[in-house]
């Protein structure tokens, strides 16, 4: 039977939680500042949108949580596991070593535990060199209780994942850790793959003492809910998925949004602009998904090459600090302090919410429009929709006109009309759509891969079989139920490097939440 659903989205300034009834309609939405310990203010969440909607706990099915816990951990450079790294690649790629080109202080983090092995294939599927069995245990023997994680990089290994298969077997035999395998976190690209991979593994132990406490919450309150992590695709993976592939929760919070906003204002086709309390996010909504960047991205200064939301930040939010008589917009916010630190609410820092009061354009219950210099207010007020309008224009299409869809809690400071934008539009509970995206409940699984077609069209049907079948296995396991999984999307293109004789095959499976 369907019961409700909680969604949960974690962000830099509050902590927005949901309930969705079994026909996905909002009954209840809150906000909570974010605190300092993330699962205490998810845990506040909880009881708050529990309290709100009346609802019994033991009728909650499933609980989503979409966070920014692995974002921050990279950005700040704390909580990250310590990782070992397999490169399969000797002798040809001994002459840029792994981490090349890290900041000091992330190769700090994670430590210095890096092998350049035998291995690897040509791009047309010849085995480079072969593994060499005793290196492999040799290098984790010097690993022993140094390292939480192994990340298993293999030149070429989205063609022929075998060496990497056979090498996380002998690490997982050898020291009992978590491994992270290079073919199934990104694409061609050694060093931006192998980076990923890398971020991955480090990820590991920091998802793991996340999740144990959102499981902990939710155990603790009586809650049967089956715990899901959102995905930087827009789509939930289960707890055991999640944790093996932690890095796919990096930019879940701007696709959360999407995908939220997507639901509760009907629109399939549009820019969603999600503004928080420090940063505004302007993402592409087409066919009722996030549109995935086409370039690698770089997180915390490191350069990758897995799928990640095509979204532009900038720095302007409702807790923006404003400065020089309002001719000077942040980047800085107050963050989570806003109810604290704004004139608003008895501080002594001029913001972005203030100007917005100011200048009439917003209202709080029960707060009182600040005394702020009408000049001041005119600048900053005009300068906040220039931000806007400049950064919907950089994200548009053509320069025709685009309907915008308003969601985030700091939507409040932006005007109700933009130039370039042909609808504005604030849906119901627009405040806290990242959660009722984060609980929406569609599951996918994505493959990319290098086939060798010989160029004949048997080989490519076979390659296209072969990648639906594997993204539609990967959707089953990141919690799909099997019955309703459907190949959504499916793409060939040519592998660069090639012989002319290979394709790369991204191959896209979506199905429903299993009961």
């Amino acid at each position: 039977m369907a019961g409700y659903r909680i969604g949960i989205d974690v962000g830099g300034t509050n902590t927005d939680a949901v309930i969705l009834d079994e026909n996905l309609e909002v009954v209840a939405s809150v906000k909570r500042p974010t605190t300092a310990d993330t699962g205490d203010g998810v845990a506040d969440a909880i009881d708050a949108v529990l309290a709100a909607s009346g609802v019994d706990p033991t009728l909650v099915a499933h609980a989503m949580l979409g966070t920014t816990h692995c974002t921050n951990a990279i950005v700040e450079r704390r909580g990250l596991g310590r990782v070992g790294i397999l490169r399969l690649g000797a002798p040809a790629t001994t002459a840029v070593p792994p981490l090349e080109g890290w900041p000091v202080d992330l190769r700090a983090a994670i430590g210095d535990h890096a092998f350049v092995l035998d291995g690897g294939f040509e791009v047309d599927g010849r085995v480079l060199r072969d593994v060499d069995d005793d290196a492999v245990r040799a290098a984790c023997d010097v690993m022993r209780d140094e390292v939480d994680a192994v990340a298993v990089v293999g030149v070429f290994s989205p063609i022929d994942e075998s060496q990497e298969e056979h090498v996380a077997a002998i690490v997982a035999e050898e020291l009992g850790v978590p491994v992270s395998r290079s073919a199934r976190i990104g694409s061609l690209g050694l060093l931006e793959r192998e980076n990923a991979t890398v971020l991955n593994a480090a990820l590991m132990q920091t998802l793991r003492q996340m999740a144990s406490g959102f499981v902990a919450a939710l155990r603790d309150r009586g809650i049967p809910a089956t715990p899901y992590f959102g995905q930087n695709d827009g789509t939930l993976m289960q707890l055991d998925y999640a944790l093996e592939f932690p890095v796919l929760t990096i930019g879940c919070g701007p696709t959360n949004s999407i995908r939220g906003a997507a639901h509760l204002s009907g629109a399939t086709d549009a820019l969603v602009v999600d503004i928080g309390g420090t940063t505004t996010d302007v993402g592409v909504l087409v066919d009722g998904f996030p549109r995935q960047s086409a370039h690698a991205v770089e997180i915390g200064g490191i350069r990758t090459n897995f799928r990640m939301p095509d979204v532009l930040s900038v720095g302007l939010g409702g807790g923006t600090i404003v400065r020089a008589a309002g001719e000077v917009l942040g980047p800085d916010s107050v963050g989570y302090r806003l109810p604290q630190e704004a004139i608003a609410f008895g501080g002594d820092t001029l913001t972005a919410t203030d100007i917005a009061l100011a200048a009439g354009a917003a209202v709080i219950e029960g707060v009182s429009a600040p005394a702020v210099d009408a000049t001041v207010v005119e600048t900053a007020w005009a300068g906040m929709r220039e931000t806007l309008e400049d950064t919907v224009d950089r994200m548009k299409p053509s320069a025709a006109a685009v309907p915008v869809i308003l969601v985030g809690g700091g939507g409040i400071i932006a005007p109700d009309t933009l130039d370039g934008v042909s609808e504005l539009i604030r849906p119901d509970h627009f405040g806290a759509a990242n959660a009722v995206g984060a609980a929406l409940g569609d599951v996918a699984g994505q493959v990319e891969r290098i086939y060798r077609v010989e160029g004949t069209e048997e080989g490519r049907r076979a390659a296209r079989a072969d990648a639906s079948e594997e993204a539609i296995e990967r959707a089953r396991r990141a919690g799909a139920a099997p019955s309703t999984i459907e190949v959504v999307a499916i793409e060939e293109l040519p592998a660069a490097y090639s012989d002319g004789q290979q394709v790369l095959i991204r191959a896209r499976a979506v199905g429903r939440l299993a009961d």
